[in-house]
């Protein structure tokens, strides 16, 4: 066999065994780019529960006791009661624009949000990639939330690619 040919096959052998190296990870690790996940474990707000914001008034942990799939992420959640309101009403628990910083969604750019910053303003959980961009945004929800229903629908598109 030729050095060249040896050597692309080697390499092809490695890449082979890497893959079947990986295949134990969770299927529930493939995620959509449309909601801010971990890429690793596929969990949605660094495994903040959504329905504690409005609950609580507080970020708080869920646990991987309480998991729900939805949207292509794993939500956690505190306890059962959390996890059926979000089951019964995603669209109201579930972090606005798949927990991108609409503060900077307004600005034009996808910037994943930090679950530690948040405003429920409407009835509705905005999360934040930082503390200016949470200040800001309570400020003047409305002046925002202009800008972000003019660029979202395209910066969602770019998402799906």
């Amino acid at each position: 066999m030729r050095p060249g040919i040896a050597l692309i096959s080697r390499r092809l052998c490695l890449l082979a065994g890497i893959g079947m190296a990986c295949s134990w990870l969770p299927a529930q690790a493939a995620t959509t780019e449309r909601i801010v996940v971990n890429r690793f474990s596929g969990v949605a707000i660094e495994g903040f529960d959504p329905v504690a914001y409005f609950v609580d008034r507080a970020a708080v942990q869920g646990t991987a006791e309480f998991e729900a799939n939805l949207w292509g992420a794993v939500w956690r959640f505190r306890n059962e009661g959390n996890r059926s309101s979000f089951l019964a009403h995603p669209e109201i628990y579930g972090p606005q624009y798949g927990g991108y910083d609409p503060v900077d969604v307004a600005r034009g750019v996808a910037i994943a949000a930090n679950p530690r910053f948040y405003v429920i303003s409407a009835q509705r959980l905005y999360l934040f990639s930082r503390e200016a961009n949470r200040d800001a945004f309570a400020a003047d929800p409305e002046r925002f939330l202009y800008e972000v229903g003019k660029r979202w629908p395209a910066l969602q598109e770019q998402l799906s690619q």
